[in-house]
């Protein structure tokens, strides 16, 4: 990695903070091997159990204020490389840091220390003992996750199995038709329509890859499976249900082939056109609530990553102003904001054999873009990004918004077309009133994007042209200074002198709504410092009450 790859690493790690999978010291010049030995037999056996790609261990960090303070440990490169035949010497199974990066900062070196994940079903001893972490506490490996990782050997991709007794009449015809001309246009460039199509049921099932060499699996069924054949996937319920969640109660459930009643499913949300009037114009902006490739891209990414082995069915529940949808099992291969960008692939699968074959069939790719499709398509209909939840354990949660949550967002995008999805993505954290970086507020602020200040951002008012968006923005930008010395100093032309309680009460209302009591206080009090010593105002009271009049000549 290049400078700037390893100090947007180093910013994501610290923002993240400690954890199971990250830990920062400062490392002195002589830090302790057999220390880092049982970090890395830890971490390692975490980031397996959490399905990460890895933990990092960060020299020159400061573990209580978070600063950067540099560290001296083995400053030569051939004696600090060496720390990976020492750390491999004494593993067990061998193994040893994935790389060790170097990274000069303005206020001293940094490393990082990059630490693989423990093979599936091989959790790593150091010198005979397994550890492991406890939040931010180093300990041993507890029975509980040995037996978790060591069962991990030979455990089988659930979808890949063949299901005994299952044949071909137990496919539903019209599923695997469809099936046919997805294979097709997938490979037009390779088949015509009309050799697919008289290939044998159990030829083409094989070449796309949803049998083993004629055999039926869990994978053929629910994708093409009949319902009535459902039951040979019990105890799995081989099901979707959409739920309605508000003033109206409802649900309905949906059983294979999962390559048509995606569709199905899809068909039942209510969809009703919405209108966004851009700034100035009388024409509104017509779209729909939901766009149909969206959400059946994250429909069919829930049936191709949930964990099957819990037995759990897809949930979509449909509230008035967006779809939450919820799949069993934590989120694979890092995290979901790592395929927002589209730069990232995965490198292993849940599900390999349904993936692929869902792949086959054109219902996903598996090259990662799902995500970052979903976040350009919400973008081009002027809607915020989708959200991602995954507090709770062994659960993925993805809410894709059906309403405007501001109606300046919108309208910023319908006139700025050529935004980069980075900011795109920073004005959508501005509207939902979530934290962004000072160094992105910085940007966004100096391109008219934003206005207010932290924590009070909100996105700028050259979008918000009707009458409330106008108000509401004045109410939150507040006045320039000069209006504000104008107010106190026409009080005191009128009544002749002021307390601060007065002028408080007199510009309480007036400040900017994005300021709480104490930086309102501050403001006033600012405002009058500024024109004392500007020699406008005195001070003819005392320091405690205070009684402001106009300097006399």
């Amino acid at each position: 990695m290049d400078k700037a790859a390893l100090e947007a690493v180093l910013g994501r790690l610290i923002s993240r903070w400690e954890g199971e999978v990250v830990e920062f010291k400062q490392a002195g010049k002589d830090y302790d091997t057999d220390k880092i030995g049982r970090y890395f037999s830890a971490m390692a056996n975490e980031a397996n159990l959490r399905s990460e790609d890895g933990a990092w261990l960060v020299f020159g960090v400061d573990n209580a204020t978070r600063a950067v303070v540099g560290t001296d440990y083995r400053p030569e490169a051939e004696r600090l490389q060496s720390l990976k035949i020492q750390i491999s010497s004494d593993t067990e199974p061998s193994i040893t840091l994935r790389d060790i990066h170097e990274l000069q900062t303005d206020r001293g070196r940094v490393l990082l220390l990059e630490i693989p994940a423990a093979p599936q079903g091989m959790p790593i001893a150091w010198k005979g003992h397994y550890y492991a972490r406890a939040g931010e506490s180093l300990t041993h490996l507890g029975l509980d996750k040995l037996d978790e990782l060591r069962a991990q050997v030979g455990a089988a991709d659930w979808t890949a199995q063949q299901v005994p007794g299952a044949t071909l009449a137990d496919l539903d015809t019209a599923a695997l038709a469809k099936s046919r001309e997805s294979f097709a246009l997938k490979y037009a460039n390779r088949f015509t329509p009309q050799e697919v199509a008289a290939w044998p049921d159990a030829v083409f099932l094989d070449r796309a890859r949803l049998t083993q060499s004629g055999n039926i699996t869990r994978a053929t069924l629910l994708l093409l499976g009949k319902a009535e054949s459902a039951y040979r996937l019990s105890p799995h319920p081989a099901q979707m249900t959409l739920k309605l969640a508000g003033e109206e109660r409802a649900y309905m459930h949906f059983a294979p082939p999962f390559l048509l009643t995606t569709t199905e499913l899809y068909q039942k949300i209510r969809n009703l056109p919405l209108r966004i009037l851009p700034d100035d114009q009388l024409v509104p902006v017509e779209v729909a609530k939901y766009d149909r490739k969206i959400v059946l891209e994250a429909l069919h990414n829930c049936i191709a990553h949930q964990d099957y082995t819990r037995n759990g069915r897809v949930v979509v529940v449909e509230k008035p102003d967006r779809l939450v949808f919820e799949s069993e099992g934590a989120f694979y291969e890092g995290q979901p904001t790592d395929y927002v960008s589209g730069h990232k692939t995965p490198r292993r699968y849940r599900n390999p054999f349904l993936t692929q074959a869902m792949a086959e069939l054109n219902m996903i790719d598996t090259m990662g873009y799902g995500i970052h499709e979903m976040h350009l398509g919400q973008a081009r209909r002027y809607f915020p990004m989708p959200d991602y939840d995954l507090s709770e354990p062994q659960t993925v949660k993805m809410t894709l918004y059906g309403a405007v949550v501001d109606v300046a967002y919108s309208r910023m995008l319908i006139q700025n077309t050529n935004l980069p999805l980075s900011d795109i993505l920073a004005l959508d954290r501005v509207q939902k009133k979530l934290p962004i970086d000072d160094a992105v507020a910085k940007r966004l602020r100096h391109a008219k994007l934003i206005e207010g200040r932290k924590p009070h951002l909100y996105v700028s008012a050259t979008v918000a042209s009707a009458t409330s968006a106008k108000a509401d923005y004045i109410n939150t930008r507040g006045q320039d200074d000069e209006f504000y010395i104008k107010q106190i100093a026409d009080y005191l032309t009128k009544f002749g002198s002021a307390s601060r309680q007065e002028i408080d009460k007199l510009l309480w209302s007036k400040l900017s709504d994005a300021l709480d009591s104490t930086q309102k206080q501050n403001k006033i009090g600012n405002l009058l410092t500024g024109m004392r010593i500007g020699g406008v105002i005195t001070n003819a009271g005392t320091r405690k009450v205070p009684k402001w009049v106009f300097k006399k000549e």
